[in-house]
């Protein structure tokens, strides 16, 4: 299993370093379209598309053992679905660097649901209904086609790929999107930060009702709006391409800057 093989030097390193180290690894043979679950107490966790029909996960930690007294996995399949749990303690004795992480190949189209409570989240090459949220890290997503809903407490988020429906939020983090020709707004698009800017591109054919609006920042806009109202220096209304189901940009603090893909 690639994904397995491609840690093993780094677990062979941490143990001539004298760190304590320990790896998990399960391989579930699924159907078309499989159904992805996965809920982590503490840990990075990446997703990417691999190769046939089935989902490949490999758990490395740094600084704790795997098992009852150290971080618990647990993984469960029900036909197509499968769901996996890494739960770390909450109480522990800091001796030295601890770090736990996720790494999963799965079909490229899928369902995928991936929560952390504290850790970075990765998506690359996968196609589906996609939602993923950390309480704290970054969000990055290369090469997506479908829907994805992404939340992120304190982290930056930066997407690429085609979208029929997207909506993201950070509470305080950079938002970077380049959506690729081919995507369609089948429903209102909604992308937000607290504190950060917000760089977004879009396909110069898209249709929507656009509104940009930020708190304290400036707004640079070099996409042409028709039946454009700018009310403030802060806040712009306008229609792309005649008009189109809603997307909303908004900053609490930080610039806007939307353009051409």
């Amino acid at each position: 299993m690639r994904s397995v093989r491609g840690l093993l030097p780094v677990f062979g390193l941490l143990l001539a370093t004298g760190l304590q180290a320990d790896q998990w690894n399960k391989t579930w043979q699924v159907g078309e379209k499989p159904e992805l679950r996965v809920y982590a107490t503490d840990a990075a966790v990446s997703v990417e598309a691999g190769a046939g029909s089935r989902i490949e996960a490999a758990v490395t930690t740094r600084g704790w053992d795997i098992g009852p007294s150290g971080v618990e996995v647990s993984a469960h399949q029900n036909g197509s679905q499968v769901q996996i749990e890494v739960k770390v303690p909450h109480m522990h004795m800091s001796f030295g660097p601890r770090s736990v992480r996720l790494e999963i190949r799965a079909p490229r189209e899928l369902i995928g649901e991936i929560h952390t409570g504290d850790g970075s989240i990765r998506l690359r090459g996968l196609k589906g209904n996609l939602r993923a949220e950390t309480g704290d890290g970054s969000i990055n997503g290369d090469d997506l086609d479908g829907t994805l809903a992404a939340r992120s407490g304190d982290g930056s988020v930066h997407i690429a790929g085609r979208f029929d429906s997207l909506q993201l939020h950070t509470q305080d983090g950079s938002v970077e999107v380049a959506v690729q020709r081919g995507s369609r707004m089948e429903s209102s698009w909604r992308v937000e930060t607290g504190d950060g800017s917000a760089r977004i591109q879009l396909p110069r054919d898209l249709a929507a009702d656009l509104e940009l609006k930020t708190g304290d920042g400036s707004i640079h806009l070099d996409l042409p709006l028709t039946a454009k109202e700018q009310h403030r220096e802060h806040d712009v209304h306008g229609k792309l391409n005649g008009g189109g189901p809603a997307m909303v940009i908004r900053t609490g603090d930080g610039s806007i800057s939307v353009g051409a893909s």
